[in-house]
């Protein structure tokens, strides 16, 4: 692992040079293929080195995070355009990218910890710094205190678990089960935060809309899977607890989940509108994650993947209109098919893997997570039913009111789609949807 980070560490300086920013990218992209060969075992960690460390789960969550913070630097064309802060924003960028990549490889629960949290700050820094609104600072407020709120008392259930054990490595917590509620609460809470869960969710949908297109791309993709990651982890050492207590979870997730398709129904902001529905996805991957079994741990991992890839193009879909119309409004994006046409088939594609159509690696997570449901309840049809059924009808909201309809008469300038932007969604759609060809690695990893 540590060949990697040194990788990245070697690429920093390279930012400060004139000129640059297209080499960066190309770096990220040879990063990536490099991991992308590593050799995989199916049991336990490989590659271990100096307590860092990659089993099958962490390997697919790495892969995707390289490759968003790619496609980052590829959507990110405008700050190139005016030369805002380039610099800076590689910096930022690639100590986000070593953060999650420690963060998906350490071995250590407090080294765990540390790294989590440390992934918050450059996120802050991209949504205070290269945000829209003035707001942005109450969104990045609100980011920061919603996740510490959450998160020290897990520090403490961290300490605890050291004086007890005198160990932290998640190997050798398997052989441990705890019964503590009190533990159990604080280790789980700043995951349900981080997911974000239904009730402690408001913070997301502000990020997210006042974030640029590259702040929104790295936290539906990866942030939001930082909290579904380390569920899985904890979850091995609080079995017992877990099936006595995890009812409560389904519970909130589920109906949360209804309520949140709900709200996406009533948006007029397109960005907030895709953001409510990375929180309907989550609910469902909680939910998974809670009912303790096979298919639900599968399945959580399977949508984790697939939503990343999939909410991420759509921010950039709506980023593209941003760019166009300097509006995000759904009363002013409208009549785009007679704009871009082809820009208007991405539409339809991405949202139709957003609401799991076939072939898309979302539709192999909802299978798998119904499933484990189902398993766990047959009363959760219904909820499940609601769900699958609102996140079609908030995609076909949003594709038919963007695409279609009278053209705002306002717009005084424009211009079509470009090669990067077709590229862009390319390499956002194509994994995404071929994916499924290999999903047999997605269930075997357990």
């Amino acid at each position: 692992m540590m060949k990697f980070f040194l990788f990245l560490l070697f690429m920093m300086p390279l930012c400060f040079f004139f000129n640059m920013f297209w080499m960066v990218q190309m770096m990220m992209f040879l990063l990536f293929f490099l991991f992308l060969l590593n050799y995989i075992s199916l049991g336990g960690m490989y590659s271990i080195s100096y307590g860092f460390g990659c089993d099958m789960m962490s390997y697919g969550l790495i892969l995707l995070s390289i490759w968003v913070c790619c496609l980052m630097i590829t959507s990110s064309e405008s700050l190139y355009k005016l030369n805002f802060f380039l610099n800076g924003f590689l910096i930022n960028l690639i100590i986000l990218m070593v953060m999650l990549m420690l963060t998906f490889s350490t071995m250590n629960l407090f080294m765990f910890y540390f790294f989590f949290e440390g992934s918050l700050i450059p996120t802050l820094m991209l949504i205070v710094g290269w945000g829209y609104q003035p707001e942005r600072m109450q969104a990045g407020l609100y980011l920061l205190f919603y996740t510490l709120f959450a998160s020290l008392p897990m520090l403490m259930g961290i300490f605890f678990l050291y004086k007890n054990l005198n160990c932290l490595s998640f190997y050798m917590l398997k052989f441990y089960n705890f019964t503590f509620f009190y533990l159990y609460i604080v280790m789980i809470l700043a995951f349900l935060v981080k997911m974000p869960m239904y009730f402690v969710h408001l913070w997301l949908p502000k990020a997210h809309v006042e974030a640029p297109i590259s702040g929104s791309m790295i936290l539906a993709a990866i942030m939001l899977k930082l909290g579904g990651y380390g569920l899985m982890r904890v979850m091995i050492f609080l079995q017992e607890i877990s099936v006595k207590l995890s009812f409560i979870w389904i519970i909130i997730s589920l109906i949360g989940g209804v309520y949140i398709s709900l709200v996406c129904l009533v948006q007029i902001d397109i960005k907030a509108l895709i953001a409510y529905s990375s929180v309907a996805h989550m609910s469902l991957v909680i939910g998974g994650i809670m009912t303790m079994n096979y298919w639900g741990f599968m399945g959580s991992y399977i949508m984790m993947i697939g939503h990343g890839l999939c909410s991420s193009g759509m921010f950039c879909l709506s980023n593209m209109n941003y760019e166009r119309l300097s509006s995000r409004s759904l009363l002013v994006n409208k009549g785009m098919m007679n704009f871009m046409p082809s820009m208007s088939m991405w539409w339809f594609l991405l949202l139709s893997s957003n609401m799991s159509c076939p072939p898309s690696l979302n539709l192999a997570g909802e299978i798998s997570l119904i499933n484990s449901l189902l398993s766990w309840s047959w009363l959760s049809m219904f909820l499940l039913m609601l769900v699958s059924f609102f996140s079609a009808a908030y995609s076909l909201y949003l594709y038919s009111y963007t695409q279609h309809g009278m053209i705002f008469k306002g717009i005084y300038s424009f211009y079509s789609g470009t090669s990067r932007e077709y590229l862009l969604l390319l390499l956002h759609w194509l994994p995404l949807n071929l994916l499924i060809l290999k999903v047999d690695y997605f269930l075997i990893w357990i």
